[in-house]
This record gives C-alpha cells, sequence and structure tokens, in this order.
C-alpha cells in the first residue's frame, strides 16, 4: 500500500513546496492538493499530506468529503507501523506525536 520514498517525499519536501507557494504556516484542503498535483507528488498519498499540513478542525471534515471510504485513525495508525524502525523524515515526525 505505502511507498517509502513517496511517504519520505511528502515529509521532507511538501512544506517547503507549500510554504514556497502560500508563505504560511497551515494550509486548505485547495492549497496542499493543487501543490501535490502541481509539484509532482503522488497523488495516491493526498490524505497523508492533509494529515500533516491542514488544520485538526478541518481534517476530518475535508477527509470524509474527499474519502469517505477512509478511516483516518486507521491510516494513520497503518502509516506510524510502516514507519516504525525508519528514519521519520520532516514533518513525518508529527505522526508519532499526535
Amino acid at each position: 500500500m505505502f511507498k517509502y520514498s513517496s511517504i519520505k517525499k511528502y515529509g521532507k519536501k511538501l512544506h517547503p513546496a507549500l510554504t514556497k507557494r502560500y508563505d504560511k504556516s497551515f494550509y486548505n484542503a485547495s492549497q496542499i492538493r493543487s501543490t501535490i498535483y502541481q509539484c509532482d507528488f503522488n497523488p495516491k498519498y493526498l490524505p497523508l499530506g492533509y494529515l500533516l499540513f491542514l488544520e485538526k478542525n478541518s481534517l476530518l471534515q475535508v477527509i470524509n468529503q474527499e474519502f469517505p471510504q477512509l478511516c483516518m485513525t486507521k491510516y494513520k495508525n497503518e502509516l506510524c507501523e510502516y514507519l516504525s524502525g525508519r528514519e521519520h523524515h520532516g514533518h513525518l515526525q508529527v505522526l508519532s506525536q499526535s
């Protein structure tokens, strides 16, 4: 399901791309989505982009609207399990803290 190189890219390079384009610390779903598609990130991991850079109060609403079949808690747990024992890059460290 997961591909480490894509996840690593999200953790290490998505935030600088967002900051370059929008120059702020929190982003809306449209900004995250457009950056992912326009900057050659794997759109399969769009929920990861939302998880890392969308404000918590917007996260569930956006996920339920765009990915109604996805349980965010299960998705996050699977990501953390997949990343356990691997070096975390950039913003991926947030996953193990919350």
